[in-house]
């Protein structure tokens, strides 16, 4: 059994954490990476979850601005994720 990644609780704020299921919730977990959070919790992201998901959340959120959406694709190919 995987652990939960670790982010930062702030940004489920609304959620126990405690009770969160990031594997089923995946899509609320990689949006708020990826609007709010630092190239640690980018790297936590990836380490938990698929490129595969992470794309797919990408595409399917609604809350992303087109800024982020880009930023996100561009990112998830970079080289700074695996320094």
């Amino acid at each position: 059994m995987k652990s939960n990644p670790n982010i930062p609780s702030r940004l489920l704020w609304e959620f126990d954490v405690s009770k969160f299921n990031f594997d089923i919730s995946y899509k609320v977990v990689i949006e708020r990476v990826l609007e709010r959070c630092d190239i640690a919790d980018w790297k936590e992201i990836v380490r938990y979850y698929s490129l595969e998901q992470i794309k797919e959340t990408i595409e399917w959120s609604a809350q992303l601005s087109d800024r982020d959406k880009d930023f996100a694709r561009f990112f998830i190919y970079s080289d700074m994720l695996h320094v």
